[in-house]
């Protein structure tokens, strides 16, 4: 018995050195509890205290990308390691989305801190919710297991129901938050049935042990059970990336929400949504080499079903942002159509594809977060999120302006901004995957990916109609006053805002110039979906 103790103690100990940024962040979250608690603690903004107890897991999980663990080994080529039984996995996928949701997390609390949203009184509640949902997407993006996909999509929607309804008094956040845990429960009850119907029909719901099964099944020929039970899984992973046709939630839950909070929903659930759609679409086609052998029957059902809801999310989005007014409804369209330009390299189902992908989010943190950003600094300057009542804003807030709009074209995709390089990335990684499919002799799937590509081009092309709209409103259209010959009155354009928005615009632009660093780690975030070169391979098999 003691033996097996030892063993267990030891893998305790193992898989906890490996969770140890979840772990604390947790005890960030427990601690904010406690000190809402202390009465002399009143006057004291926690946000602070939030910012530098989150500095901790970020610099924890730096250290790990950096080495420390087993993963950097050279023994071991893209090292996948099962923890706590195989419910979750660390591997460099695991640390990137770790890295992604932490440094997204700190700067979404710094913006918090500039805007006020919020109070000092509610500060505890608002960043447990905040700190909350990143722990859930956290656990989202290392799901090794169906009950842990469930519990992490779970852990990352509870909180951001309440964060949706946060503004107090207003009727459009209540009505926001309302809509999102009606939606949102909904989602959760087929993803939950469709999670049953899998683990049922298979006996298990261990991801690696469920996708040799899944593909086996699929080869035999058509199961009503098994797809059932894997589109119902998928319409709750649809309904976390906000892909058409489970859409809906989102324009209404980001003009409700505050435009913090939005901007938070926009990036973080999208990064954890994308990370669990790639792991387990990787694993059930076969394409990770240490789980399960390729299926090509599953490749050529998965490949066209992605590039099809990629081609309707972003098609949608785009063309749905062209009658918007309010600026948080206009960037609720542009974030679905994002979704489906991450779909795109998601649907090559090749490490290039995927690693395109994790690039093109690190490049859309930058950008959208700025845009959000400034969005609710123009909010606290003028009262109104409404493109009608910002025009001739260059001549009243011009910091802000200029920011939007290096923002705004990077989302676009213009030369030399990062958005740029993150839609030249996910067209070079389709382009590969054409030319990959057509040498295997998949020439339906080849043709595929080169319909993906040139359709990506032209909706690249479409939303340039409403992200110039807003910057024609903002620079080129004036206020009736203005035509009436009076000066514009300039408004107070607080030096830490404008700090913050140069910084971001700053790693929009150089991102978009010194590409090799962030390209190198999305590589490396996709290594695991790489074929183990022989020596490597053979090595493995002797073990």
């Amino acid at each position: 018995m003691l033996p097996n103790l030892d063993q267990m103690q030891a893998d305790l100990m193992r898989d906890s050195a490996a969770f140890l940024p979840e772990l604390l962040l947790c005890g960030v979250i427990v601690l904010l509890l406690v000190l809402r608690l202390i009465p002399a603690l009143d006057r004291l903004h926690l946000g602070w205290v939030a910012l530098v107890l989150t500095a901790v897991p970020l610099a924890v999980a730096v250290g790990q990308w950096q080495g420390v663990g087993d993963l950097k080994s050279p023994d071991h080529y893209g090292k996948a390691l099962p923890i706590y039984g195989g419910l979750l996995v660390y591997d460099r996928l695991t640390l990137f989305l770790r890295l992604f949701l932490l440094l997204f997390g700190l700067l979404t609390i710094v913006l918090t801190l500039l805007t006020r949203i919020p109070d000092r009184e509610d500060s505890a509640d608002f960043y447990v919710l905040l700190l909350g949902a990143t722990l859930g997407m956290m656990v989202m993006a290392s799901a090794n297991h169906l009950i842990m996909v469930f519990i992490g999509v779970e852990m990352a929607s509870l909180p951001s129901y309440a964060l949706a309804g946060f503004l107090k008094g207003r009727r459009l956040s209540s009505e926001a938050a309302l809509k999102y845990v009606v939606y949102g429960g909904g989602a959760a009850g087929v993803m939950l049935y469709g999670i049953s119907l899998l683990a049922g029909k298979f006996g298990t719901g261990y991801l690696p042990d469920l996708a040799p099964a899944f593909a086996a099944s699929v080869a035999a020929g058509t199961d009503p059970v098994l797809l059932l039970g894997g589109l119902f899984l998928l319409i709750g992973l649809a309904f976390k990336l906000a892909a058409v046709p489970f859409h809906f939630w989102c324009p209404d839950v980001f003009e409700g929400a505050s435009a913090e909070v939005a901007g938070f929903l926009s990036v973080a659930s999208k990064g954890a949504a994308v990370a669990l759609l790639a792991r387990l679409a990787f694993l059930l086609a076969g394409v990770d080499p240490l789980a399960a052998p390729r299926s090509e029957a599953v490749v050529r059902f998965l490949a066209p079903a992605l590039a099809v809801f990629a081609v309707l999310t972003m098609t949608f989005g785009n063309l749905a942002a062209y009658l918007q007014t309010n600026l948080k409804r206009l960037l609720a369209y542009s974030t679905i159509a994002h979704a489906g330009y991450m779909l795109m390299g998601l649907a090559t189902l090749t490490a290039d594809g995927l690693g395109a992908v994790l690039y093109y989010l690190v490049a859309y943190l930058f950008m959208n977060l700025g845009a959000f950003a400034v969005v609710a600094f123009i909010r606290n300057l003028t009262g109104s999120e409404d493109l009608r009542d910002l025009r001739g804003l260059v001549r009243r807030a011009p910091w802000m302006v200029v920011a939007l709009s290096f923002f705004l074209l990077s989302l676009l995709g213009l030369p030399p901004l990062v958005g740029f390089q993150g839609k030249f990335q996910l067209f070079g990684a389709l382009f590969d995957a054409g030319k990959f499919y057509a040498a295997k002799g998949e020439g339906g799937l080849s043709a595929t990916m080169y319909a993906l590509l040139v359709i990506g081009g032209f909706n690249t092309v479409f939303s340039a109609v409403y992200y110039l709209k807003v910057l024609k409103v903002m620079i080129i259209e004036e206020k009736a006053e203005d035509l009436e010959g009076q000066e514009a009155q300039r408004l107070p354009e607080p030096a830490p805002s404008v700090a913050y928005a140069v910084a971001l615009t700053l790693a929009v632009l150089l991102l978009g110039v010194i590409v090799d660093p962030v390209l190198a780690a999305g590589k490396s975030g996709a290594e695991r979906y790489q074929a183990a070169p022989p020596a490597v391979a053979q090595a493995e098999g002797k073990r």
